[in-house]
C-alpha cells in the first residue's frame, strides 16, 4: 500500500495508513475504540434527527440518559439517574471505568449493574464530578440511540451515516439479555481503514457531504474541545481536556505527546493501533485499521502524518 492513497472518487485528499497486512478498502474487522468516536457521532444525528421530530422521541445530549434506557430499570444506583447523554460519551458518567477492572463484555444485564457485581453495580463516581474512560458509557450510548430512534443502533448507523457517505464494509457487536431485555446492537464497530476515512472526512469537512449536511455542525464544532470541567491528569496519564464526545484532542496533552500536532485536530485511538484522525488546518484524514489489540504509539503516528501534509504543501 502506498504512503499516501488519493480517493478522487470521494473527495478524500489523502489517507496515510501503514503498512497492516489488511485491505484498507474490505476488512472490516474490529476498530476498537474508534467505535466511541463514531458512536457519539451516530448520537449526535440522532439527536438532530430528534429535534426535527423525525424519531419517535426527542433528545438533547444535556437530557438524562438512562430516561432513554428503559432496560437498564430498576436502576443499580439512583446517580445513575443524573447521568446525561453527554457525560456517557466524554467520560464523566461515573459507569465502569476501566480503571475498576470492570469487564468490557455483555450481557445486558451485567452492563446495568444487575448481576450483583459492584464494578457495575455501583458507579465509580458522582456523574460530572471525575473522568474515567469508560467502554461501558458507549454501550448505554448505543441504547440512547435506539430508544429515541425507533432502530437499533446498527440499523440507524447505517441508514442516517454510512450510507449518505457511501461506506462499504462494516460490522457490529451485540449483547444478548434476558426475556426483558433481549439481545441489542452495541456500539462496537469493525470498518475497513478507506470506510473510516469517509467518516472523518465528513467531520474534517464541517458534517457535510457533498450538497449534504450529514453530521451536525453543532457537534463538529463542539468536539473541537473538552466538554467537561474536569481537570488534572485522568485516565492513561492523559490531560482531562484531551476528552470531547467521543473525540480526543490530542493537542492538549501536556506530558509532550501532543507536541508538533496542530490544535484542532481530533482522533480517536483504538487498541492495537487502530486510528481515526481530521486536522482541519492541514485538510488531512489519517485513519488505520489492524484488528488487532496493543500499545501502539498514537501521537507519534498522527505527528509524522502531520509533519508530512504540512511539508507536502
Amino acid at each position: 500500500m502506498n504512503a499516501r492513497l488519493s480517493i478522487r472518487q470521494t473527495g478524500l485528499n489523502s489517507l496515510r495508513p501503514l503498512r497492516s497486512g489488511n485491505s484498507a478498502k474490505t476488512d472490516s474487522r474490529r476498530v476498537a475504540s474508534v467505535s466511541k468516536a463514531v458512536c457519539a457521532t451516530v448520537l449526535a444525528i440522532a439527536s438532530e434527527q430528534s429535534q426535527k421530530g423525525l424519531t419517535p422521541r426527542k433528545m438533547k445530549f444535556e437530557d438524562a440518559a438512562f430516561d432513554f434506557i428503559p432496560w437498564a430499570k430498576p436502576l443499580s444506583d439512583p446517580r445513575k439517574a443524573k447521568i446525561t447523554v453527554r457525560q456517557l460519551l466524554n467520560h464523566t458518567s461515573g459507569l465502569a471505568p476501566e480503571s475498576t477492572g470492570a469487564r468490557n463484555a455483555g450481557p445486558w444485564e451485567y452492563v446495568f449493574g444487575h448481576t450483583g457485581d459492584p464494578k457495575t453495580q455501583k458507579l465509580a463516581f458522582a456523574p460530572g464530578t471525575d473522568l474515567g474512560y469508560s467502554t461501558h458509557g458507549l454501550y448505554h450510548a448505543a441504547l440512547v440511540c435506539e430508544n429515541v430512534t425507533g432502530k437499533p443502533y446498527d440499523a440507524f448507523a447505517i441508514e442516517a451515516l454510512f450510507k449518505p457517505i457511501g461506506v462499504e464494509k462494516w460490522s457490529f457487536g451485540a449483547f444478548d439479555g434476558g426475556a426483558e431485555i433481549g439481545r441489542h446492537p452495541n456500539h462496537e464497530l469493525g470498518m475497513p481503514a478507506r470506510d473510516l476515512a469517509r467518516v472523518a472526512y465528513c467531520m474534517l469537512r464541517g458534517g457535510r457531504w457533498g450538497d449534504r449536511q450529514v453530521i451536525p455542525k453543532w457537534f463538529v464544532d463542539e468536539t473541537a474541545g473538552p466538554t467537561h470541567t474536569v481537570k488534572g491528569i485522568k485516565s492513561f496519564g492523559r490531560d482531562a481536556e484531551c476528552w470531547s464526545d467521543g473525540w480526543e484532542l490530542p493537542a492538549r496533552l501536556t506530558d509532550g505527546r501532543g507536541r508538533g500536532i496542530p490544535p484542532d485536530a481530533r482522533f480517536k485511538p483504538g487498541s492495537g493501533g487502530q486510528l481515526i484522525a481530521f486536522v482541519p488546518s492541514l485538510d488531512l484524514v489519517v485513519t488505520r485499521q489492524t484488528g488487532s489489540s496493543g500499545d501502539w504509539q498514537y501521537e507519534e503516528y498522527l505527528r509524522k502524518a502531520c509533519a508530512a501534509a504540512a511539508a507536502d504543501d
